[in-house]
């Protein structure tokens, strides 16, 4: 599954539907809105650029690591510190290759997708820049 939206994200749901049967290792990844002194934050997304780059990310991992299922599930709108920002799912016959390859998505996503983050503070707020690659910078 790949998605972008700003409903609420059902990770048990989805680890559920990433089980098949040649899967020994699921590995999840959880990205959580942290209290380091944000009130909350609010995510936008080019939602069609998004969900393609997503499957793209997706369809290298696929085509790099031996993993059976790769899920990315990426919120937008106002969130509030505990709350799920992303969920990415890797299943794979092992464990080393579903950690290998969860760890590219995430990487890639800081990279490359159209999801913006503005940070709300007692103090004011700031679009958070991301993460490029060296060429872009």
């Amino acid at each position: 599954m790949i998605k972008v939206s700003s409903e609420e994200i059902d990770t048990g749901r989805l680890i559920e539907a990433a089980k098949q049967p040649d899967t020994g290792a699921l590995v999840v990844f959880t990205g959580i809105a942290r209290d380091d002194g944000i009130e909350r934050i609010e995510l936008e997304a080019y939602e069609e650029a998004a969900v393609m780059e997503l499957e793209k990310i997706r369809n290298e991992a696929m085509d790099t690591y031996p993993v059976s299922s790769v899920s990315i599930v990426h919120r937008t709108g106002s969130l509030f510190v505990g709350e799920t920002i992303l969920v990415i799912i890797v299943g794979a016959p092992h464990r080393k290759e579903a950690f290998d390859a969860c760890r590219y998505v995430i990487e890639r996503i800081k990279q490359s997708v159209p999801i913006w983050k503005k940070e709300y503070r007692k103090d004011g707020c700031e679009w958070v820049r991301g993460e490029y690659p060296e060429w872009i910078e």
